[in-house]
């Protein structure tokens, strides 16, 4: 029912009401930033929109056998608002992820041990940072995606999308490949906490690659074989990264514990 926070000359008991009021007051500054951002992207919106469908408009013009005319159309009078609600809640909350991981940290560092709070930051940062470059990923294989998808539709068969379900497909997309970038920060916790260890994530790598490509295969929302490559392989990539930090933070723990036992 209680919890132990630390401050700087004392140790104080924080009751299950005060986590509470500030678990609220973490959510509300973070809510606070997704509005912001998404206030952003509002103003912005036409900029941001046509970001979004470059992929689309560069495809049909480098392919005009595709009978395509790089334009979104919409079904209905409310879905073009709608459509512009949906992308600036989206990007606000992309931009916002720095503050609402800060806030996330800053929530949980009271009961995280002095070893701990070492590796928070790290953490945070790296997700962010690997997060942002999947979604990067994401947008620059866009366009091969459905070039991909387009050559598979059949000869005369026009191309026109509606706009709810291409921006659906470019958010899918990107919080797929940004998911799948934060695999190997997931694997460094584990090893860190000793769940597992280096070694045997290399005596069994043919299992672990062949889960990160099913995984891969599974998480991509187009379904095509060049964005589920486009994927696994800086996946496969990072993992092996993951596994060598797993080592150096191994041995840095045994010479740690011989030093400690001298």
């Amino acid at each position: 029912m209680f919890a132990w926070r630390k401050t700087a000359s004392t140790t104080e008991e924080m009751s299950i009401i005060g986590h509470l009021a500030e678990l609220r007051q973490r959510i509300v500054r973070s809510l606070l930033a997704v509005a912001l951002g998404a206030s952003f992207i509002l103003i912005f919106y036409d900029q941001f929109l046509s970001l979004l469908t470059r992929p689309y408009v560069n495809l049909c013009a480098r392919r005009p056998d595709f009978n395509c005319a790089g334009e979104l159309y919409a079904l209905g009078p409310i879905e073009g608002l709608s459509q512009r609600m949906r992308i600036s809640g989206y990007g606000g909350l992309i931009l916002a992820l720095p503050v609402v991981m800060w806030q996330i940290w800053r929530f949980v560092v009271p009961a995280l041990s002095s070893r701990e709070k070492k590796y928070s930051i790290p953490f945070i940062l790296s997700s962010v940072v690997l997060f942002a470059f999947g979604g990067a990923l994401a947008y620059w294989t866009l366009d091969k995606a459905l070039e991909f998808l387009i050559s598979w539709s059949g000869e005369g068969v026009e191309q026109t999308y509606q706009i709810s379900r291409y921006v659906s497909l470019v958010a899918l997309m990107v919080l797929a490949f940004g998911i799948g970038f934060l695999l190997p920060v997931l694997i460094v916790f584990l090893q860190l906490v000793n769940v597992i260890t280096p070694q045997a994530l290399i005596k069994q790598w043919r299992v672990s690659f062949m889960v990160i490509f099913v995984l891969a295969a599974v998480i991509t929302p187009s379904g095509d074989p060049i964005s589920m490559l486009a994927l696994a392989l800086p996946m496969s990539v990072l993992f092996l990264v993951a596994v060598a930090i797993g080592f150096i933070a191994q041995r840095r723990r045994r010479n740690r514990e011989a030093t400690d036992g001298v």
